[in-house]
């Protein structure tokens, strides 16, 4: 099975600022705010949910089709990417703009002043899914995440025009959609990705009920946060699926991308739906453990090791044989 996982291909620049915000600021000039912060701290880290993505199926050997827009120093990002199992041949490179870029600073009392480039990004709505198709033979499912607000509708339009199963995931973009926007990126979608309180946003934004929303996707997954995952089909039972259990949390950021690594290299090996979930906790257990979003690795004899006392041996012996 061949997936290829659209969406956002970023780089965060992460400051630390050793004083307090709040002492800089005088409450009369804050219409003419003025200020430059003195860091101690910069930590440039690998981001962006398709790159995130794309990371952990790579490390799982599951080998996805990176589907986003970068800028010309994608290079080395590319490169990284390359050597982690990850097919970046369809990335877009942009001959004017950079990669998209998070820079944020953050104080001594965690307050954080934070910008967002879209850059690139920008034209990721010029990809066209079928020239992927032909150049890897074809597309078995397109996980469409959050990136440009119009490149994801053409994606899951031209999906739909060319009968290529998608993923509905939008995450970070659900704030800024209303409801028709949000049934057009939804209806027919083979799976449905959101959160516990994403998916209250999206009934409360189209104004579908629980069941009606089951009736336009084929499978819904919400994540639960420490409490696993719900994966919900229209007629069937639900299946519920709980983290294993965490030596130390480090940074909770990319943990959702991992689970979704997981549980997409699960669907591509045909495993069920219960163990591709169980795969994908497992894998965002790791990266809760480590800080950054790629920045864990993945031993096999560990993972396995982990896993096995998490979900028992007959899931093991089921998965044991695809993880790379």
């Amino acid at each position: 099975m061949r997936i290829a996982v659209s969406g956002s291909i970023a780089t965060d620049h992460l400051m630390t600022f050793p004083g307090r915000f709040a002492d800089q600021l005088v409450a009369e000039q804050l219409h003419t705010v003025s200020l430059s912060f003195l860091v101690d701290k910069l930590d440039v880290r690998r981001g962006g949910v398709a790159a995130n993505i794309c990371f952990g199926m790579g490390q799982l050997g599951a080998r996805p089709v990176l589907v986003g827009a970068a800028g010309a120093d994608f290079a080395e990002y590319r490169a990284w990417l390359d050597r982690h199992g990850v097919d970046t041949a369809s990335v877009r490179i942009s001959e004017v703009l950079h990669t998209a870029r998070f820079v944020c600073t953050t104080d001594s009392d965690h307050n954080q002043i934070g910008s967002f480039y879209t850059g690139a990004m920008s034209e990721a709505r010029l990809i066209e899914l079928q020239s992927v198709a032909e150049r890897v033979g074809a597309l078995d499912l397109v996980h469409i995440g959050a990136d440009d607000p119009e490149a994801m509708m053409r994606h899951t339009e031209e999906c739909r025009t060319r009968g290529i199963p998608f993923a509905a995931d939008y995450s970070q973009q659900l704030a800024r959609m209303g409801g028709d926007e949000i049934r057009g990126l939804t209806q027919g979608a083979a799976f449905l990705f959101a959160n516990e309180y994403e998916t209250a946003l999206v009934a409360s934004k189209t104004g579908w009920s629980p069941e009606q929303i089951l009736q336009e996707v084929g499978t819904q997954v919400t994540t639960l946060g420490a409490r696993g995952v719900r994966i919900e089909r229209a007629g069937e039972p639900v299946i519920e699926v709980g983290c294993p259990a965490e030596e130390t949390k480090a940074d909770p950021t990319g943990v959702g991308d991992a689970f979704r690594a997981g549980f997409l290299s699960g669907l591509a090996w045909g495993v069920s739906l219960e163990r591709a979930a169980q795969v994908g906790c497992m894998l965002a257990t790791l990266v809760i453990e480590t800080v950054g979003t790629q920045e864990y690795e993945l031993r096999r004899a560990h993972f396995m090791e982990r896993f096995t006392k998490a979900y028992g041996a007959d899931a093991a012996a089921e998965v044991q044989d695809h993880i790379g």
